[in-house]
């Protein structure tokens, strides 16, 4: 039986700087996302990397001191090593500047082109370097780019060669308005559909005879292309065929119109199917301040790694982050979460269990009086049993909703907290030996399920319960609770060297 196919890419960052934490947040809900599929059973692909072209790449080397090459190559290697601090394993990294890429770039314009929509123009106007965008007065605030108020707009009169976007504003609205699950969240739908409605598209630019760090352009080498059309074009680059549509392009809203408007219409004009779904999140500050270089208060996701460790990060960003709006993060509430959810709840949970275990069945999982999947931590609605768990998990991951996962989970991690005072196995020892058995098989059987379920947000943790357990295959065939599921094996040797999340004093 042929599997489901998925795929989810990212935004691909400039190399004019090192990626930070900012960055990396959409890469941690592409991986979650990419491992989820993985896991489900389905053939998933998840692709990132680096947009090494364009004039902001030509600054930084340029002020660096350094060949723009080794320059861009350095700073797009940083940033997969950033990424590999939080556990991102993407499958594969592309770079702009792969060989591939160019050929894919030249096969996808002469579509576009044979369809009429590619002419030679002169823009005259306003350009942002910042976000290397032309602008038009109706997209400032106070005459700057709402994204990069510092940066200078420069005002540009050069030839370029067009692409007539102007020419799908109709197919681009009405396949939004059809399809409303294309742009997600609801707030990025409208906002996208109220601009389509206001504004009249214009023809927008495709290449640059000023920036020479880039594609040359086919049919004037003393143009290159301009570096968001090309770099559009990483997402048919950068997986196999058979992957092709996206299922879901995660990105921040500050690159929502490129891949709402621009990129549907790139399509539609080369005769492509459309990406499933553009998801936008809002923006990350650092103690109420934007993440500036000029600010000083860059943080890189090594530098955070280090402090609280892989799956600490990820799960912060996961259920804290600007997934449907703006958030505000700092170290201090980052602590505050690592040791009430982490050290105090999942942390403490296994703790406890492995203690039990080890105290009174000599660190072996014992031998369940009853059927395992009567147990309470089970069934009990109460007690918010798996069978919801896994409901919950499905559909919060498949809707994008990974807070909601978070959240389902830990609510589980208390009640099994929860369950452990109420059953209270330090008396049962003394009068019910077979009760005691009883709470603690289902108590173990829960890790058991934790190490699963955790494995696509908290991959480090996963794998330190499944060694813990002595669990080598943490793995089903599908996210809903089924018969074939099974479960902790009595007799299994329980090992915990030390503790999962250390408390931060």
């Amino acid at each position: 039986m042929e599997k489901n196919r998925f795929y989810v890419t990212t935004a691909i960052d400039y190399t004019n700087d090192v990626i930070h934490i900012g960055h990396a947040y959409q890469k941690v809900l592409a991986d979650i996302l990419y491992r989820y599929h993985k896991l489900v059973g389905d053939d998933a692909y998840f692709l990132t990397g680096t947009d090494n072209h364009g004039g902001k790449t030509e600054e930084g080397a340029e002020k660096a001191g350094i060949p723009i090459e080794k320059f861009s190559k350095k700073i797009s290697d940083e940033d997969e090593e950033q990424l590999k601090a939080l556990n991102i394993k993407p499958s594969r990294f592309i770079r702009t500047t792969d060989p591939d890429h160019k050929k894919t770039v030249y096969k996808l314009y002469k579509k576009i082109k044979a369809s009429g929509d590619i002419y030679l123009g002169k823009y005259e106007g306003l350009y942002c370097p910042g976000c290397e965008e032309f602008k038009t007065r109706r997209n400032l605030v106070d005459d700057k780019c709402p994204d990069h108020p510092t940066v200078h707009l420069e005002t540009l009169a050069e030839d370029n060669y067009f692409f007539k976007l102007s020419k799908y504003q109709d197919f681009v609205t009405k396949h939004i308005e059809k399809y409303p699950e294309f742009v997600q969240p609801e707030g990025r739908r409208k906002e996208v559909l109220s601009f389509l409605k206001n504004e009249p598209l214009k023809d927008t630019p495709i290449s640059r005879p000023k920036v020479k760090w880039g594609i040359p352009f086919p049919d004037d080498k003393s143009h290159t292309f301009y570096v968001w059309f090309e770099a559009l074009i990483n997402y048919v680059t950068g997986a196999p065929a058979k992957y092709w549509p996206t299922d879901v392009h995660v990105l921040g809203k500050d690159n929502l119109r490129f891949h709402a408007v621009l990129w549907p219409a790139m399509l539609k004009s080369a005769g492509m199917k459309l990406p499933k779904t553009v998801y936008a999140h809002g923006f990350l500050s650092l103690e109420g301040k934007k993440i500036s270089k000029s600010l000083g208060n860059i943080i890189r996701p090594k530098e955070l790694a280090a402090e609280f460790g892989a799956d600490a990060v990820r799960y912060y960003l996961a259920r804290y982050g600007p997934l449907r709006k703006d958030a505000d993060i700092s170290r201090k509430h980052l602590k505050e979460v690592y040791n009430a959810d982490l050290a105090n709840g999942l942390g403490n949970l296994i703790s406890r269990v492995v203690g039990l275990i080890d105290q009174h069945f000599g660190g072996k999982v014992p031998q369940p009086p009853k059927d395992p999947d009567e147990h309470p931590l089970r069934v009990n609605e109460r007690i918010h049993n798996w069978k919801k768990v896994y409901k919950d998990l499905d559909e919060s991951i498949r809707s994008y909703r990974f807070d909601e996962a978070l959240a389902s989970i830990w609510k589980f991690i208390s009640a099994a907290d929860k369950y452990v005072d109420e059953s209270k196995p330090w008396d049962l020892s003394k009068k019910d030996k077979e009760e005691l058995a009883w709470v603690i098989y289902g108590l173990a059987d829960s890790i058991h399920q934790l190490g699963w379920i955790l494995l696509p947000l908290l991959p480090e943790t996963s794998k330190r319960i499944a060694k813990a357990f002595q669990l080598k295959r943490i793995a089903v065939s599908s996210p809903s609770y089924k018969d074939s599921w099974t479960n902790i094996k009595p007799g299994t040797q329980v090992r915990l060297k030390e503790a999962l999340f250390p408390r931060i004093s």
